[in-house]
């Protein structure tokens, strides 16, 4: 099964931890980061795609994706 997930965060060093932690969970990049204002919070935020293929898994939309 392949799992798809989406990263965001404001434009700090947090969104790279939150990447950086998917990578070293095996989870892959997916396209090009996005980069968007955030007019609401008066911030830039970030966001990245990441996919990844787990082995005797049944997809279930109640799975919490982050702990793959």
């Amino acid at each position: 099964m392949k799992l798809y997930r989406f990263l965001s965060a404001p434009d700090d060093s947090g969104f790279c931890h939150k990447v950086t932690a998917a990578l070293n969970k095996g989870w892959q990049l997916y396209g090009t980061p996005t980069y968007a204002f955030d007019a609401e919070a008066g911030q830039m935020r970030c966001g990245q795609a990441v996919i990844k293929d787990v082995e005797n898994e049944a997809y279930d939309p109640s799975m919490k994706l982050g702990d793959f």
